[in-house]
């Protein structure tokens, strides 16, 4: 037996094991959680005939629609200006944090420690803490999205500037260049493209996480939303739900253009 035989033999048995493994864990998930494939199957088409039939913009429900825009706006604005005033903060945390330029090992762990307390507890979470503080306002929502963001956007920015080269780092010390000198002339510009990209991406997830924290703290889109949908009027709920979906997939095509046109 040849060497690749051996090989292409050991990795069908790892394939085969980690697809056992895969079945049991299924099966024990289901039975602890009394979860039934068969009768969710069934389900299935009773809840797409439900949507077809609840769910349908009218003429009735249309008259909504600057009143939702206006919501779904605020919404937006609130997403963008809490990603990028979060990735302000990110940057610093980032530069702080990273081996390549961090300042001394204080900051650093500091840094890293925020990016993972932030990053760790969800979005929802947050809400709910800070809506003791704050209570239902904007306030409450804009908070949650930065504090999310800023630990997400920490931790891309220090490994981004981690994977930076360091020739430029090392010519820029040798000729007795500044600490801010060779952060601003050498780290940032390699950087720069892919943390744009990371802020990107953020927006277009801070406009899905804002339509439930919005539910969570009385405002914005996420409000509308959850109002309508507790007068059970279904058509303003498909509207709002339709509007949500442009909305998103406009961000996104814009994101994956600057993304083609920076990277």
């Amino acid at each position: 037996m040849t060497v690749n035989e051996k090989t292409l033999r050991k990795n069908r048995w790892q394939t085969v094991i980690l697809l056992l493994i895969i079945i049991v864990l299924t099966y024990v998930s289901s039975a602890i959680t009394s979860f039934n494939f068969v009768d969710g199957l069934v389900t299935i088409p009773k809840a797409i005939g439900w949507m077809f039939s609840n769910l349908m913009v009218t003429q009735e429900t249309l008259d909504k629609l600057p009143t939702i825009l206006e919501k779904l706006a605020e919404t937006t604005f609130m997403s963008i200006a809490a990603t990028t005033i979060a990735a302000v903060v990110s940057l610093f945390l980032g530069v702080f944090g990273s081996k390549t330029t961090k300042v001394n090992n204080f900051l650093s762990v500091f840094a890293r420690f925020i990016a993972s307390v932030s990053r760790n507890i969800p979005v929802v979470a947050w809400s709910l803490v800070l809506l003791l503080s704050f209570g239902q306002n904007s306030v409450t929502g804009f908070l949650a999205l930065f504090v999310g963001t800023v630990g997400f956007l920490t931790r891309a920015f220090i490994e981004s500037i981690d994977e930076a080269s360091q020739s430029s780092v090392e010519a820029l010390t040798a000729t007795g260049a500044t600490y801010f000198q060779i952060v601003g002339k050498a780290v940032i510009p390699q950087c720069l493209p892919q943390m744009i990209s990371w802020v990107l991406f953020m927006v277009e997830t801070n406009i899905r996480n804002a339509t439930l924290v919005g539910i969570l703290t009385g405002t914005g889109i996420g409000y509308t939303f959850d109002m309508y949908y507790k007068m059970l009027n279904y058509n303003a709920v498909a509207l709002v739900t339709l509007c949500i979906v442009i909305t998103v997939i406009i961000v996104d095509l814009m994101s994956n253009y600057v993304r083609k046109v920076i990277l």
